[in-house]
């Protein structure tokens, strides 16, 4: 079986698409489509089933990829590395937000880069949780960590941390809000105060009003910048309030940069998973990483 024709097949799995495949793989549509009916052929029986939106796998073509997967990404491991290279340094490739990985991953990681002798070199890739999954389910990373559980078989997910969600605005603007105490704070207290956001959407925002105060927020986003990281330095600089996870603002909050306009009895959570293509694990550096971020985690929460 030609392993061009399994690599084009595992990429059409793991997209869900033919055209994305295609993207991923630099060739054509009609070039992706040639193939897989080609391994269909060969195999005579059909691997996905065509529909509107995509692709599903058949029966067959899920055993197949879960087959052929590990194996495929375990020869692209070799390529990468050099079959006469007697290092034993391999390259991890790690995606996710910026904040999280920046703040808690590469700090974790970092310790285990050159440990023991048996280390690995660490590339990061920013991206939001679509863009983590795709890539990694592509091959493109092999880990990936981010806020949504993937669907399906090829992508195994761990529940990595739990990420508390703070109300924040500078002194001033807690002085104007007019309310009592923290835990009486209620949306029209708040909606005169301009909000910073990390998109249009108000995404941190709209979800405390509504797991919260049970309503959509008023005011627009006043400043929107796709960092929360930069959210936070508009948020001391007074532009606005802002929610923001715990960790990412708990110094701020310590000096006193920043202040809690709210303090509900039930803090919105949010779950961080570390995900991974089934089956990678039993690659050294991959499942080292793996355990090192699960055992760090224990002190993240």
């Amino acid at each position: 079986m030609d392993l061009a024709l399994l690599r084009t097949f595992v990429t059409v799995h793991r997209a869900g698409s033919f055209t994305r495949a295609a993207a991923l793989l630099g060739l054509s549509q009609p070039a992706v489509t040639s193939q897989i009916r080609t391994l269909e052929r060969q195999l005579g029986r059909p691997l996905f089933l065509r529909q509107a939106r995509g692709v599903t796998p058949t029966t067959i073509g899920d055993e197949l990829a879960h087959k052929a997967a590990p194996h495929l990404d375990a020869l692209v491991e070799i390529a990468e590395t050099g079959v006469d290279d007697d290092s034993p340094v391999r390259t991890l490739h790690l995606a996710g937000p910026p904040e999280f990985i920046a703040e808690r991953a590469l700090p974790a990681l970092t310790e285990l880069t050159g440990k023991d002798g048996q280390g690995f070199a660490l590339r990061a890739t920013f991206g939001n949780a679509e863009e983590a999954l795709e890539g990694l389910a592509a091959g493109h990373h092999d880990l990936a960590i981010g806020t949504a559980r993937p669907r399906g078989a090829l992508l195994t997910a761990t529940p990595l941390c739990d990420e508390e969600h703070v109300l924040v605005a500078a002194p001033r603007w807690a002085a104007q809000t007019g309310a009592g105490e923290l835990h009486r704070t209620s949306a029209p207290d708040l909606a005169h105060v301009p909000v910073v956001e990390v998109h249009e959407s108000l995404p941190f925002v709209t979800r405390y009003w509504a797991s919260v105060f049970d309503t959509c927020p008023a005011a627009p986003g006043t400043v929107v910048v796709p960092d929360l990281r930069a959210v936070l330095t508009c948020v001391i600089a007074g532009a606005g309030l802002a929610v923001l996870p715990r960790y990412l603002c708990a110094d701020a909050l310590a000096r006193g940069d920043v202040v809690a306009l709210h303090d509900p009895a039930v803090p919105p959570l949010r779950t961080y998973f570390l995900v991974v293509r089934t089956g990678t694990l039993a690659m050294p550096h991959i499942a080292r990483a793996h355990e090192w971020l699960l055992r760090a985690a224990g002190d993240w929460n």
